[in-house]
């Protein structure tokens, strides 16, 4: 647990006390535990411990929003105290063991995605629309997968965009399975993409334009 120390000048620099196991809470905290630690008595420490604990909720409000803040305090009570307080807590102290445990790694996906522009969770919902039984949900799952296709499609190219393609592509990544029906007809690039959303090509194009103009204007 943390020792006082003092300059030989009488002043206190934090930069010369030991490090706080959790800051948030502040060097006053951390000194009570550590007072609390040279208790004898059971019952006192127990009484300090829950003392201390009250000043924590006040120092660290935002915990409230959490259900169990109660024993997330208890918790970090015991943290700050090394694991050596002895009291009646309401919850059980925790494990050492168990916090310095790190976490598994999080496994990424291995598999290969044929169009990275669609990404993997539109094949995801090519899979699930495979697997609808009823034909007329099958044929309204389909169409919305052709229109969702070419939005990501006008995010990823939005200078030219083929529905043939489109088409081509959605029965090549559902093994011909899903196709949409002669009827069916996609929605307009202006009806996907904003008013004031201009191409890139059109942009540099608008620039040259101004800057051109602009020469002009000076002669």
């Amino acid at each position: 647990m943390e020792e006082r120390i003092v300059s030989p000048t009488g002043m206190e620099y934090n930069t010369e006390q030991p490090i706080m196991t959790i800051a948030e809470y502040g060097r006053n905290v951390h000194r009570m535990i550590a007072y609390c630690l040279t208790l004898t008595d059971r019952a006192e420490r127990t009484r300090c411990a829950k003392s201390i604990v009250r000043v924590m909720a006040i120092l660290n409000p935002t915990l409230k929003e959490y259900s169990d803040y109660e024993h997330k305090l208890w918790d970090h009570l015991h943290i700050i105290a090394d694991y050596k307080l002895d009291v009646d807590s309401p919850f059980p102290k925790p494990e050492r063991e168990k916090l310095d445990q790190k976490p598994e790694p999080v496994k990424y996906p291995q598999t290969d995605i044929r169009f990275k522009h669609y990404g993997k969770i539109l094949e995801d919902l090519i899979q699930k629309a495979m697997k609808e039984e009823d034909p007329k949900n099958r044929e309204v799952f389909t169409e919305q997968l052709a229109q969702l296709m070419k939005r990501q499609y006008l995010n990823w190219n939005r200078d030219s965009v083929n529905d043939q393609l489109i088409t081509e592509q959605l029965e090549s990544l559902s093994g011909g399975k899903l196709k949409v029906s002669e009827n069916f007809r996609f929605l307009h690039t202006s009806e996907i993409l904003p008013r004031n959303a201009i191409p890139q090509n059109q942009m540099h194009h608008r620039d040259n334009k101004n800057k051109n103009n602009k020469k002009k204007k000076k002669r």
